[in-house]
């Protein structure tokens, strides 16, 4: 019996698939950047702030309070703000459509625990 040498290989099966992983990866990562919990943020000129240790505060538009993406009330933040040292930054990310008090809320509990290293997240013009 005579074997067909093999002259070539077909590498075109292999580029789809990596481009199909490629897409997966690139897909997954992104998602995972922007979090978990959809929301629309004001607009601001431009801001910056270390994100070194920052702790994460996010009001969603139905009021739900959310601590390093955990959720939790009113309450149970400033209890675990308790904790945490007061001088430790602090990114709140509120959706623009929330109720205003909802905010003042947060902001009276973390004045009132004395932590005075706040920023608000917005999206650039």
């Amino acid at each position: 019996m005579d074997e067909k040498e093999f002259d070539y290989m077909n590498v075109i099966p292999l580029v789809d698939v990596m481009l199909v992983l490629l897409t997966i990866v690139l897909t997954t990562s992104t998602f995972i950047a922007t979090g978990f919990i959809p929301m629309e943020l004001p607009k601001a000129s431009k801001s910056s702030m270390n994100a070194s240790k920052t702790q994460l505060i996010e009001i969603d538009k139905a009021g739900n309070i959310y601590l390093n993406s955990n959720i939790t009330t009113l309450e149970g933040l400033r209890n675990s703000l308790k904790s945490i040292d007061n001088e430790s930054p602090i990114l709140i990310r509120a959706d623009k459509s929330i109720i205003l008090q909802f905010f003042v809320d947060v902001m009276d509990a973390l004045k009132s625990l004395g932590f005075k290293k706040l920023s608000l997240q917005t999206e650039e013009k």
